[in-house]
């Protein structure tokens, strides 16, 4: 059975961000690093130990910017996307990591903006609420939110079961189903990563070394929804999933003529990841989820900075997969419903973010080493669909 961490252990709580290799990635640059608050580091760690035995979770937590050399930035994420900023009231996390961002931008501000969005996009801000920003950032689908603790409400694993041999059938991108998949997939599953001719997973086009270790041996299958042979296609690759894992609104898969729903009534085991569950229609990234839901550390002029390298993906990475990896509480299928911003919101009941104490021991952020590739985009669609059985009308 998986155990929740002790909330009251704090020695355990600051050794354990002290190892994860998130303290050198938290603060400002001209200043020394801050250990986060709450414990999301021993939540990851404990969750490590339930899908492996004894894997050091908090590890995942900062291993990306071991690939790409990201480091601190203060209120600047680490990859440059995001931004905290002060509101009328307060502070919040805004990300410009798509091309249409900008567009959208212009659209929170009613105005035109150019390549440098940040100087209006601040103005507007101290200008209005927060409650304002999120509710016309909902309404245009951008990555934006105050920084405000929701009310956390997370799925607990449960008994671990083995998911050697079954189909995981993937339609998630970037970092967090990725990762959910690479670890169902170290653990003896089959996975099949669906991507669809106009939108191939974005992390194609980041680091290729950190792509392939999420992705090294897992088959490529690219199906486009719009044609009929494709949709029946896709119906009948989740009719024979064990497990699927998907990462975006409802409504996206819905498009596709898939129902979440009825595939766990039939038996299967479906991780649903959002930014704020199943029943909100808001928009979010790493950096913007876990710094909105309240896990920031605190400059030496006590403004808001970033906490690690969009951390919130890496711990639901990490949740999903123990999740995947449960005895399902109806012995059967069932729908996980995975919030990242209630996630990273449960893991502050405990503890304030501190300045590094002197002479102690900080990990940094490490590579882990992975055998064969990853497959080029669609390049395994024809075998993954004959040796499934799989016909198209």
């Amino acid at each position: 059975m998986f155990a929740w961490p002790d909330d009251a252990d704090e020695d355990r709580r600051v050794l354990d961000w002290l190892g994860s290799g998130i303290v050198p990635l938290t603060g400002s640059p001209d200043e020394s690093p801050r250990i986060p608050p709450g414990n999301a580091a021993t939540l990851a760690r404990h969750l490590g130990e339930f899908i492996n035995g004894n894997e050091d979770g908090a590890r995942f937590l900062s291993e990306r910017a071991a690939f790409t050399g990201f480091t601190r930035s203060g209120s600047i994420s680490l990859g440059g996307s995001c931004r905290l900023l002060p509101t009328q009231d307060g502070w919040a996390a805004v990300s410009c990591a798509r091309p249409d961002d900008l567009i959208l931008l212009g659209a929170l501000i009613s105005a035109e903006i150019d390549d440098d969005p940040w100087p209006a996009v601040s103005a507007w801000l101290a200008e209005h609420p927060g409650a304002e920003l999120a509710e016309r950032a909902a309404l245009l689908g951008l990555a934006a939110a105050p920084v405000a603790r929701p009310t956390a409400s997370v799925p607990a694993p449960t008994t671990r079961r083995s998911v050697k041999d079954l189909l995981v059938v993937d339609f998630s991108a970037l970092w967090a189903g990725p990762l959910c998949s690479h670890l169902l997939g170290a653990a003896g599953a089959r996975v099949v990563k669906v991507e669809t001719p106009t939108r191939p997973d974005g992390a194609r086009r980041g680091n290729s070394e950190f792509y392939e270790l999420l992705h090294a041996g897992h088959e490529s299958v690219v199906l486009d929804p719009s044609a009929a042979p494709d949709r029946s296609a896709l119906a009948q690759l989740v009719e024979r999933a064990d497990i699927v894992i998907e990462a975006s609104r409802p409504r996206a898969l819905a498009g596709f003529g898939l129902d979440a729903e009825a595939a766990a009534a039939s038996g299967t085991t479906w991780i649903s990841i959002t930014a704020a569950g199943r029943n909100s229609a808001r928009i979010g990234f790493g950096d913007d989820i876990a710094a909105s839901s309240g896990l920031v550390a605190q400059d030496n002029s006590g403004a808001p900075v970033f906490v690690g390298d969009a951390i919130a993906d890496p711990l639901s990475g990490l949740m999903a997969a123990a999740l995947a990896m449960s005895e399902t509480p109806t012995g059967a299928g069932y729908l996980w419903d995975l919030s990242m911003a209630d996630l990273v919101a449960s893991t502050l009941t405990h503890g304030t973010d501190a300045p590094l104490p002197p002479s102690c021991t900080v990990a940094i952020p490490e590579k882990r080493q992975y055998v064969g590739s990853a497959s080029t985009s669609g390049s395994d669609t024809h075998a993954v669909l004959r040796g499934l059985g799989i016909v198209a009308p």
